[in-house]
């Protein structure tokens, strides 16, 4: 590993890459102290803290804690986030769309500035929401259209700005570049949930206790992380085998070859819709004013994961349910709208191949079809399996962290992708990379 890195720090243009990576980072953690012009960040700080659901938490944990200070960087790159699930869903729904996507790279960079375009929209909108909401509650020094207008510009700014800095990553730095805003976004709040944790569970405790409770939860963190890097790398592979022809005197074809399918097929997705979805009705009741205490709170409290596993409330777990069926459910949808059957088994008639022991055309479509749902059915219980064990954690211990079973899968494999892009260009100099060390 040390060995490798060393021979990739020699390199120039991958010392360059990684440098330039660094660089922008360190930018990024710096724009998430900058407060906004004109607004009472006491003011916002006490608020969010005063918030029992974690609806607010979740966002908090994917902007880098630049939502609970109110930075100019407070929306982070989740308006790119929801525009590029908008513009990939709309991609399928419209043939235009669709087509222009297949135009090669001319198509892409169209689509990439739809995108860009759509997420200067949502963080307009986003931001407008924020500043005129909580503008009348306090969080702006003098509540006026100039200090309205000031902190809608300044977090608009401070989205495109995260948005130009990942793609400057992607082409300038080590590749991936949006992931590596979310990565390190997610990572700058762990120090602060493993410090609550210790303080809780380890300082001011007797030695064997406090060893125990070091234990548990190093078991518990690894734990995941090895079953996200195993469900991330689990691949099903379907052979196809192609025909053999004659061309002249020479015999071409009668290759063997293999169609990948990854068990997680649809990656963090359903997660964050489920969890999304979810939260909504709280966000919306915190900004009216509507408690979990006061009316229509017994439906907050089921929908919110705070209160989940808890033993002396364990009626709300059942939405527990729920969020497990809507994940399952998305990764339905979503590996539906991403992978096409149809078309796959087309392309393999197409090109002269078939699967052992399936007939091409319509039994080659549903044969993939059918071994499609089991993949996903397994992905998503694995999904979900990750993305409750935090709150089983959290309910049964009344532990509370920030980051949780979404934060850790987004983690494992934005490093995982991350590291792969660096072997890459390792390989092409001829040395080995970090996965092969």
């Amino acid at each position: 590993m040390f060995k490798t890195l060393k021979k990739e720090l020699k390199i120039k243009d991958v010392r360059n890459r990684i440098l330039y990576t660094f660089m922008m980072l360190v930018v990024i953690r710096f724009g998430s102290q900058l407060p906004v012009p004109g607004t009472n960040r006491t003011y916002f700080a006490s608020w969010f803290a005063s918030q029992t659901s974690d609806a607010f938490s979740f966002f908090n944990a994917f902007t880098g804690g630049s939502f609970s200070s109110f930075s100019i960087l407070a929306l982070s790159i989740t308006p790119y986030i929801t525009s590029s699930i908008i513009i990939q869903l709309l991609t399928i729904a419209i043939p235009k769309l669709e087509e222009m996507q297949r135009d090669g790279e001319e198509g892409r960079k169209k689509i990439a500035a739809m995108t860009r375009y759509v997420t200067v929209a949502l963080a307009l909108i986003q931001s407008t929401a924020l500043a005129v909401g909580f503008g009348r509650q306090g969080l702006l020094e003098e509540y006026n259209a100039f200090n309205v207008i000031t902190v809608i510009a300044a977090l608009t700014a401070g989205s495109a700005f995260l948005m130009w800095v990942g793609e400057q990553i992607t082409e300038k730095g080590v590749g991936n570049g949006i992931s590596i805003v979310l990565l390190i976004n997610i990572l700058s709040t762990i120090p602060s949930d493993f410090e609550g944790l210790a303080e809780q569970f380890v300082f001011g405790k007797a030695p064997a206790t406090a060893i125990l409770a070091v234990v548990i939860i190093a078991a518990i963190v690894l734990g995941i992380i090895a079953f996200i890097v195993v469900l991330n790398s689990g691949v099903h592979k379907i052979p196809v085998q192609y025909a053999q022809k004659v061309q002249g005197r020479r015999s071409v074809g009668g290759a063997s070859s293999n169609i990948p399918l990854k068990v997680n097929t649809s990656g963090v997705i359903p997660v964050i819709f489920a969890s999304t979805i979810l939260q909504t009705p709280s966000i919306i009741c915190s900004l009216f004013g509507v408690s979990a205490s006061g009316a229509g709170g017994e439906i907050i409290k089921v929908l919110s994961s705070s209160y989940w596993f808890s033993a002396s409330t364990p009626v709300y777990s059942i939405g527990v349910v729920l969020y497990v069926t809507m994940i399952i459910g998305f990764a339905y949808f979503y590996t539906s709208v991403t992978f096409n059957p149809m078309m796959v088994a087309d392309n393999i008639k197409r090109q002269g191949g078939f699967i052992p022991g399936i007939r091409p055309g319509k039994p080659t479509t549903e044969y993939l079809t059918k071994v499609l749902h089991y993949i996903v059915f397994i992905g998503a219980i694995g999904l979900a399996f990750v993305a409750i064990v935090p709150y089983i954690f959290s309910g049964v211990f009344n532990a509370s962290v920030s980051f949780g079973g979404t934060s850790l899968i987004i983690i494992v494999s934005v490093t995982l992708e991350t590291l792969e892009q660096i072997e890459s260009q390792m390989l092409v100099r001829n040395y080995k990379g970090f996965l092969n060390s």
